[in-house]
């Protein structure tokens, strides 16, 4: 009965992460063919709602320009009859204007007022978070960097937990190869039963949660969306440029381009990513269940290495941050945890 509600607040939870990042989402400044209007030189497609004013000449430009034009032709979808004045002051308010914005050094959190659940505490404060680190590190690379770090010694009493699972598993291991063995050929209800019960005491004498692998997870979603969304949506990051690379810059344009250093990116994040879910797994109770989860850690490896050719360099930046940050992390869980076992 236990397994089944802990499955189904799994379920609710993974539902509630869902329907939170999905709400308050970038959407992309379009022009009159409905094609999305990038940056010529980093080849972003821009935001529609961005947060903050643009401070380079050449991106308010492109900006007003397409307001520009957006108006123009829907003034002449109205003088033709071909939508409704309701339909065309829904259109005029969906279209940026930056004269409206606030200044990204002057935003404040609560600039644009309550805008859902997931932008008014994730997104804006995150937003505004990395713009101050910004403004005192005089780099929001060096921004970048620093928030994700602050947010990881926030949430380091829970993450270590995590860490802590897989050293306790590894000491239980025996004693759940010796029960796996002992109910072998057992498949009758009372047996699984007694299998479950005795399983819980060695989960109990090692002090062990299944539940805790979860955990950061559930931490590790929102906070990604939300960084992806304040990177995506602030132009101080995607108009900047940190030792030499520009920020809002993914590794696919900048190859499009013959700038093939950006391919650093791509490894670094591959290779962050391996080594954390390699640290951070817990031991599997046989060789089965450790090649099936072999088999998902370097599936979600393979599948971040794909999904790193369109990060920009922003968002590399902040998962190549987080994923050492859990490499260390872990490695000084296992070297204490060894130290304590060995006295």
């Amino acid at each position: 009965m236990k397994n089944k509600n802990t499955s189904k607040l799994l379920k609710i939870g993974v539902i509630c992460l869902a329907v939170l990042s999905l709400t308050g989402c970038t959407t992309y400044l379009k022009d009159a063919d409905n094609k999305s209007v990038q940056n010529q030189e980093t080849g972003q497609n821009l935001p529609n709602n961005i947060l903050c004013q643009p401070e380079s000449e050449e991106t308010r430009k492109i900006y007003e320009e397409t307001r520009e034009k957006l108006i123009e032709d829907l003034n002449k979808q109205l003088e033709e009859n071909e939508i409704t004045q309701s339909q065309y002051d829904k259109k005029i308010d969906s279209i940026v204007n930056i004269n409206e914005l606030s200044k990204c050094e002057t935003f404040s959190i609560t600039d644009g007022g309550y805008e859902g659940i997931w932008e008014t505490i994730f997104v804006k404060p995150l937003a505004w978070l990395i713009i101050q680190l910004g403004k005192v590190l005089k780099n929001y690379g060096l921004a970048i960097i620093a928030a994700t770090l602050l947010i990881r010694l926030v949430t380091v009493t829970f993450t270590k937990k995590t860490a802590m699972q897989s050293e306790n598993m590894k000491l239980a291991q025996p004693e759940l190869e010796k029960l796996e063995k002992k109910y072998k050929n057992r498949q009758d209800q009372e047996s699984m039963m007694q299998k479950s019960q005795e399983m819980m005491m060695i989960y109990k004498k090692y002090n062990i949660n299944p539940m805790s692998g979860c955990l950061f997870a559930f931490i590790q979603i929102p906070l990604f969306f939300a960084f992806y969304e304040a990177l995506n949506r602030l132009p101080v990051i995607f108009e900047e440029t940190f030792l030499g690379f520009q920020l809002g810059t993914t590794p696919m344009t900048a190859i499009s381009h013959g700038n093939f250093i950006y391919i650093i990116f791509i490894i670094l994040v591959v290779l962050t990513s391996y080594f954390s879910f390699k640290l951070n797994s817990t031991a599997s109770m046989n060789k089965d269940q450790a090649s099936q989860m072999k088999m998902m850690s370097n599936i979600s490896v393979v599948m971040f290495g794909v999904a790193s050719v369109t990060l920009s360099t922003g968002l590399a930046l902040y998962w190549i941050t987080n994923s050492t940050f859990t490499i260390v992390q872990n490695l000084v869980v296992k070297r204490r945890k060894k130290h304590v076992n060995n006295k």
